[in-house]
């Protein structure tokens, strides 16, 4: 008598039809293009990173910083969107006027880039430079002379052309460090921050009476004697004047870290080496003079 076989096992697995369709590549491609939207959406209203190209704000802040910029702070407008995608359009969504002393950035007049500056005249201001000191509504702006700035001396602040040649000195660390004068200067509303100044530059330190009309801002770079602001014309590279309220595109806040333009982008290891100490988290909000009492806007 034959002894009856054990069954044998057989596999019935089977696959879902999820598995068996494969990839949904148009599902994966939606989900990116959501993405995109959400940070183009993030970054034209709330808030996005910015890049300082330029010595125009020192010594507040350095070429090479990034920084923070909120964009709702003075509601929206046509420089609002990331890539200045719209036609110029008067006007802002929400709009609030910026207070003195903010550090703003700003699209000239026919142009796409942005530039960064402080925010000096608002409207029915009077703004004018005499020998370098400003004036504001026929009143002279508090200005006292301060500690030198002693920046250290590197591929982004070589130091070694324009204003700044000569400026160069050795600290007592052995490195160099590039010297320059500060004057602490105070806005009627009570808010200071420190500029630099090279003594009297025939363009620039001599500039008005201008009266800043409606719904315009006057700039100023901290750095007075390089930085092309409202006291240039746009042919200059400056900012042609006072600026509509709807060329400023938000106001920057703090300094998230700053790169001494060492850094390589297939060098991974110069990422870490090239970051400046100390300078991430700085708040870039001036602080304010308990002995100035604050005056209203005009």
């Amino acid at each position: 008598m034959n002894d009856p076989q054990p069954p044998v096992a057989t596999s019935q697995t089977t696959q879902s039809p999820a598995a068996r369709k494969g990839t949904d590549w148009w599902a994966e491609i939606k989900g990116i293009l959501w993405l995109v939207v959400a940070v183009l959406a993030f970054h034209s209203l709330i808030a996005k990173p910015f890049y300082i190209p330029s010595e125009s704000m020192m010594p507040t802040l350095l070429k090479g910083d990034r920084l923070v910029v909120t964009k709702f702070p003075f509601g929206w407008s046509w420089v609002s969107p990331s890539f200045h995608v719209l036609p110029p359009i008067k006007g802002r969504i929400f709009g609030h006027m910026p207070e003195r002393g903010d550090i703003v950035i700003v699209t000239p007049p026919g142009q796409s880039s942005d530039y960064i500056k402080r925010v000096i005249g608002l409207p029915g201001d009077t703004v004018e430079m005499r020998g370098g000191q400003l004036y504001l509504n026929g009143k002279p702006v508090k200005r006292v002379l301060a500690q030198p700035a002693m920046i250290p001396v590197d591929a982004n602040i070589p130091c070694d052309e324009g204003p700044q040649a000569g400026h160069q000195v050795t600290g007592k660390d052995g490195k160099l460090y590039c010297q320059l004068t500060v004057f602490r200067e105070t806005l009627p509303n009570g808010r200071s921050y420190d500029t630099i100044d090279f003594g009297y530059m025939p363009q620039g330190d001599d500039y008005g009476p201008i009266t800043v009309p409606a719904d315009h801002v006057f700039l100023m770079g901290d750095n007075r004697d390089q930085s092309a602001d409202s006291r240039f014309p746009l042919v200059a590279l400056g900012l042609g004047g006072p600026v509509p309220f709807e060329n400023v595109g938000g106001r920057a806040e703090f300094i998230t870290f700053s790169l001494d333009g060492t850094s390589q982008i297939w060098n991974p290891v110069s990422w870490i080496t090239a970051l400046r100490s100390g300078r991430a988290g700085t708040s870039l909000h001036p602080s304010r003079d308990p002995t100035v009492a604050a005056q209203p806007a005009r």
